[in-house]
């Protein structure tokens, strides 16, 4: 079968496509055929060794599949060949099979189509977890979201709407805030791009204060990090929830005395440690989240497709920041 492998650390274009052999189903595992593959972020720091987790090479990207069951092992209950099921393996999807554990698989609705399934459970279980469980989000509360047309960030605008509070989306350019307002931000706003000096910083400050209302926003949903950290911090309200989801604009340095002035609360969320530590609580989130797809609450923005042959490609548009919503990858055994 055909595998997207990382042989050495680097950017995407040190991927490879390589036959490698096909995986069997150890006991409690099964083998799906993988038909879409989401990219997500850290897909673009794995590869380069700037990740929490680093696999032993060869390995292939890609931490969530779409597909169907094509082999069960011993002792699995409950699946079956020909089911339609999601994973997350957090590597290793970027392939025409995979062998994973079949406890974690989540089952596809029929009405369901492998492109949408494949670019739901990360962004939206990150998103949910943070707002519902971190933050405790609650209706009528102004929620600020960075990056709101990212992957992440569009999944936190959406759910913010869903559970009932005012969003305000935030992103560097026109058409990435149009496309946060356009998933029913009730309001936008466009930061520079690039680094900021203090000045700059505390005039973005005041705008996304103004943005979010008199008093601030009650939480910040923040998927960038670097300089936008700052003036995020002092627009907040008073008692406000800070959630720290990533850093594609580096790692900033929080001025702590901020937090202090305003009573603010910073919340780190590792949703991929939450999910192993309380994987009941994750079964009912994902329950949730599909409720709100069939209700219509929640829609995968897909904006991009790519072949298995053209994953490296996938990635680079993710790790350049140019796209907006899910890009997903395609596979055709």
């Amino acid at each position: 079968m055909r595998a997207v492998l990382s042989k050495a650390p680097g950017g995407p274009e040190t991927l490879v496509v390589e036959d490698v052999l096909d995986p069997t189903p150890g006991k409690g595992q099964v083998v799906i055929e993988v038909k879409a593959v989401g990219v997500n972020y850290p897909d673009t720091l794995i590869i380069e060794d700037k990740y929490q987790f680093k696999p032993e090479r060869p390995f292939a990207p890609g931490a969530e599949i779409a597909g169907v069951v094509e082999a069960v092992g011993e002792g699995v209950k409950g699946v079956f060949k020909g089911d339609r099921v999601i994973a997350v393996p957090g590597w290793g999807g970027l392939v025409e099979r995979i062998a994973v554990p079949a406890a974690g698989l989540i089952k596809i609705p029929d009405e369901m189509d492998f492109e949408t399934a494949a670019a739901l459970v990360m962004t939206y279980g990150t998103s949910y977890y943070a707002l519902k469980d971190r933050a405790q989000l609650k209706p009528n509360e102004k929620l600020l979201v960075l990056g709101a047309a990212g992957g992440v960030g569009a999944a936190a605008v959406e759910l913010g709407k869903a559970m009932g509070a005012d969003v305000i989306a935030a992103a560097s350019t026109n058409e990435k805030v149009q496309f946060a307002l356009d998933l029913g931000a009730d309001n936008g706003l466009i930061y520079p791009a690039g680094k900021m000096d203090k000045a700059a910083q505390k005039t973005l400050a005041g705008e996304l204060k103004l943005a979010s209302g008199r008093d601030g926003p009650d939480v910040v949903y923040d998927a960038v990090g670097g300089d936008y950290c700052e003036p995020a911090l002092r627009a907040m309200d008073w008692n406000g929830r800070y959630l720290v989801v990533g850093f594609p604009a580096g790692i900033p340095a929080l001025p702590l005395n901020l937090t202090l002035l305003k009573s603010v609360s910073v919340i780190g969320v590792f949703w991929g440690a939450a999910v192993a530590r309380d994987p009941a609580g994750h079964a009912a989130n994902m329950a949730e989240l599909m409720q709100f797809w069939k209700d219509g609450k929640i829609k995968p923005r897909v904006s991009r497709t790519f072949p298995l042959e053209r994953a490296h490609e996938a990635i680079q548009a993710l790790g350049d920041r140019s796209a907006m919503g899910k890009i997903v990858v395609t596979v055709e055994s």
